[in-house]
């Protein structure tokens, strides 16, 4: 909830400009009120454009909520879903994430599902146990070729604003567990798909993060409201 209509506008304008030759994926996930604007700007661009949330009902009486058929005429290619503030301050539980992710899928809108511990989750050793929650709602409900049209981003709760960091090696630790639990269930998905890390990523410690071998790019939070600094995340890739 961060920025104005002028904000955005050179936010977007200052990352198009600065992409250069670098093929790698990118998108922003604007405010909702910011998406006509966005998606008129990233047209004919290769940042594509992404919500920030999406409802876990197709329509109805849901006041304040924006469904999936709104995004896809907005042109969304992106949403997020489960993120860690969602679900930390909004209540979004396992189960109506998993209920986002379908509701993103059902328009072919490509939905970035959000899993990771707090800091007492962590202190407790209960990482995996809540990492195997938040993924196994996904896959009762959606299915695990779900996961062929999607996007998992890890974000170590504990690392996000709290002054404390997640090394290299403790974010592939993690990374790793992922990619393997998916592999148990189908391995050629679990190859393919893209986990991104979402732990407070900076210009001075993407490099090292991205070249773990199963981190495969950025959640960006902080970092992604200057355009230059984005831009450096984005050409650490």
């Amino acid at each position: 909830m961060n920025g104005t209509l002028a904000s955005v506008e050179l936010l977007v304008k200052g990352i198009i400009a600065g992409l250069g030759s670098n093929n790698a994926d990118i998108a922003v996930c604007a405010p909702y009120v910011y998406l006509p604007c966005v998606a008129a700007l990233v047209k004919g661009t290769q940042l594509a454009l992404g919500s920030q949330n999406i409802a876990d009902k197709p329509s109805g009486a849901y006041t304040g909520e924006i469904s999936a058929a709104m995004l896809k005429e907005l042109n969304c290619q992106y949403a997020l879903v489960g993120h860690s503030e969602r679900r930390t301050y909004y209540g979004d539980t396992n189960e109506s994430v998993a209920a986002r992710f379908c509701q993103a899928q059902e328009q072919n809108i490509i939905p970035v599902l959000c899993v990771g511990e707090t800091l007492e989750q962590r202190e407790q050793e209960q990482t995996f146990e809540v990492i195997n929650e938040q993924l196994e709602a996904v896959i009762n409900l959606a299915g695990i070729t779900a996961f062929n049209a999607a996007v998992i981003a890890y974000e170590p709760v504990w690392a996000i604003g709290t002054g404390k960091t997640a090394s290299d090696e403790q974010a592939q630790e993690v990374h790793h567990y992922i990619r393997q639990y998916i592999a148990v269930k189908d391995k050629d998905i679990a190859d393919k798909i893209q986990i991104l890390y979402g732990g407070s990523a900076k210009p001075d410690n993407a490099k090292g993060l991205f070249a773990m071998p199963d981190i495969d790019g950025g959640l960006i939070g902080g970092a992604s409201l200057d355009a230059e600094s984005f831009l450096k995340i984005y050409h650490s890739i």
